[in-house]
This record gives C-alpha cells, sequence and structure tokens, in this order.
C-alpha cells in the first residue's frame, strides 16, 4: 500500500474516531471524573514545561530583535514585536509541539498498552464503550486545557520578553508594557485561542487513533507512540499555516 492511500486511510479512521467520542460525550454514563483526571494530567502537569518554554522563548525574541529594532530607531516597539510573535504564531505552535511531546505520547502508548494486555476487549466484553470512557474524555481535556496553557506561554513569554529588555537593554518597563498593550488586538486575541483549539483537537485525535490501532505487542506500543507524536507534530505545523491564512480572511487581519 503506497503512502498516499495509507495517509487517506489514517484520515479516515482519525475522522471516524473524532465522529463517534463527538455522537458519545453526552450520553451516559459521562465519566466526569476521567475527564478531570485528565485535565489534571494534561493542564496542571504540563504547567512546568510550559513555563519554561514560554518565558526563554520570550527572552530569546528579545535578545535577537532588540539590537535590529535599535538600529532603527524603533526599539520602543520591542515589547509589540515580542507579544506579537508569541500571541499570533510561536506561543500556539509551541505548546502544542511540547503537549505532543508530553501528553500525545503518552495517550498513545497508555491506550496501545491496555490493546496488546487485552484491556480493551475485556471493556467491550463487559460492555463498556472504549470510545467513551477513554477517547471522548482526553478529547475535551485537550479541547479545554489547550487555550488554557497557550495563555499562559502568552503572558510567560512576554514576561521573560519584558526581563531580558529592562535588565540586559536597559529598556524602561512602562515602555515595553505599553508597546504590549497598545500593540495587540483583539483579532490577534481571537486567533490566538482559536488556534490551539484545533491544535488539541489534532493532537488528542491522532494520538488516540494511533494507540488503539497498535499491534505486535510491546514492540508495537513504542512504534504507536513515536508514530503519534512524529505525526500530530508535523499535522500541526502543517494546519497553522493553513489557520493563519483563514484567520487573516475571516478577521480581516494585515496580510
Amino acid at each position: 500500500m503506497n503512502f498516499a492511500i495509507r495517509s487517506l486511510l489514517e484520515v479516515q479512521e482519525t475522522s471516524l474516531l473524532v465522529a463517534q467520542a463527538a455522537r458519545r460525550l453526552f450520553r451516559r454514563p459521562s465519566y466526569i471524573t476521567e475527564m478531570l483526571a485528565q485535565m489534571d494530567v494534561i493542564g496542571v502537569g504540563s504547567l512546568p514545561i510550559i513555563f519554561l518554554t514560554g518565558f526563554f522563548t520570550g527572552g530569546v525574541l528579545t535578545l535577537q530583535t532588540f539590537p535590529t529594532l535599535k538600529s532603527y530607531g524603533a526599539q520602543d516597539q520591542t515589547g509589540y514585536l515580542v507579544a506579537l510573535s508569541l500571541v499570533r504564531e510561536l506561543g500556539p505552535v509551541l505548546t502544542a509541539l511540547m503537549v505532543t511531546g508530553r501528553v500525545g505520547s503518552a495517550i498513545s502508548a497508555e491506550l496501545g498498552s491496555m490493546v496488546v494486555s487485552q484491556q480493551i476487549d475485556a471493556m467491550r466484553a463487559l460492555g463498556t464503550d472504549p470510545v467513551r470512557k477513554l477517547v471522548a474524555p482526553r478529547l475535551l481535556a485537550l479541547l479545554l486545557m489547550m487555550p488554557l496553557l497557550t495563555v499562559t506561554a502568552d503572558v510567560f513569554g512576554i514576561i521573560g520578553g519584558g526581563t531580558v529588555a529592562t535588565m540586559l537593554y536597559g529598556m524602561a518597563p512602562e515602555t515595553f508594557v505599553s508597546s504590549v498593550r497598545f500593540g495587540i488586538t483583539s483579532n490577534d486575541l481571537i486567533g490566538g485561542i482559536l488556534k490551539p483549539l484545533v491544535f488539541g483537537l489534532i493532537i488528542g485525535s491522532i494520538s488516540c487513533q494511533k494507540g488503539l490501532g497498535t499491534d505486535g505487542g510491546t514492540v508495537g506500543v513504542g512504534r504507536s507512540t513515536t508514530s503519534a507524536v512524529v505525526t500530530a507534530s508535523i499535522v500541526v505545523i502543517i494546519a497553522d499555516f493553513f489557520l493563519a491564512k483563514a484567520l487573516q480572511v475571516i478577521l480581516d487581519m494585515p496580510k
């Protein structure tokens, strides 16, 4: 089977899995406890890496852009450039990639282990729907947590950029904050929230599909985990391009 046909079949399987989870999301039993546990693992558990990623990304942006802006006499716009880069692109994408590496791999490995140890078959034999119990809570938790994690990365990125600008380059904190506040528009914030929703759906659906499709014993679990992380990362980056273009048209942003 060639690559194109295999890719189309995987897209079909993933789409059907998401559709099944959406249909069964509001049926009883609802597994609220499972969803809350996943929100804790995905959201609270990812905070340290999101803090570090956001803070140092903002610091690097300031480190690289301040000298260039200063040569044009526009160093007072450093905060605007850092915030715009984070809110529009770097915040959502870097958060999605970090969550893919940490959470997507864990979801795929967990579900894959349950498949090879026949726990999924046991659940079906007992009348429990694996999609409703395992897939739907993880998808919903990712949809709820991804925007919050992205906002956290944006905030700490701006803090990191402001720290470098004030401590390393001697910029007045008021100047940095002012350029951030008056430079970012509501459309930028809307776009920065919509992207993580799509990325969360991509990460959750691909990770669950790869995990439930595991075969070949424990070796297959490793293959599924690797495939989930690589595939989700690539799809996130590709989707970011099309989302950016769509948001430019829909929100009438500068092209």
